[in-house]
């Protein structure tokens, strides 16, 4: 499977440990960056992740940062993007069959390289169970809310009752 890897400084050393296993596992592997530990921000490098996903460079994303969050929180500002940081292996695969997530995201500063090789696993080798409707359904009002608010449609608040 072709890959698109991507960290921020505190992301990088175990970056780097993913992307040897996962080039000696055969996948190919675009990385985007960083390439050191010198201190880097975030938003970039979840940024080029996703745009690389979103252009069909890679069948799927893989970001590191220090926590996760952040890269996390960017990469899903991206239309088409579906990142969610994962630190289980049933949140790993289980993001990809019922969500169709297409970046997984893992916290350098949370989780080792064992753990972060098993949870690369899981996401890799699921499958969006498209066959099931109760799962189309839910992506494609995800989808539709994407298209709204990307298009600045924002519907009425039923909170606040305005715009």
């Amino acid at each position: 499977m072709k890959l698109i890897l991507g960290s921020d400084h505190a992301g990088f050393p175990l970056k780097e440990e993913v992307r040897k296993h996962l080039a000696n596992s055969g996948h190919e592997l675009l990385d985007v960056g960083a390439f050191s530990a010198t201190p880097s921000d975030y938003p970039d490098f979840a940024e080029l992740v996703g745009r690389a996903v979103h252009a069909g460079q890679g069948e799927r994303g893989i970001l590191i940062c220090g926590s996760g969050v952040g890269v996390s929180v960017a990469a899903c500002k991206l239309p088409g993007i579906r990142a969610a940081m994962c630190h289980d292996t049933y949140s790993a695969h289980q993001g990809v069959e019922h969500d169709d997530m297409n970046v997984l995201v893992m916290g350098a500063r949370i989780i080792g390289p064992a753990l972060a090789f098993e949870l690369v696993g899981a996401f890799l080798s699921a499958r969006f169970q498209s066959a099931e409707e109760r799962f189309v359904r839910r992506l494609d009002k995800v989808n539709a809310i994407e298209t709204r608010y990307r298009a600045a449609q924002w519907p009425e608040s039923p909170v606040l009752g305005q715009k």
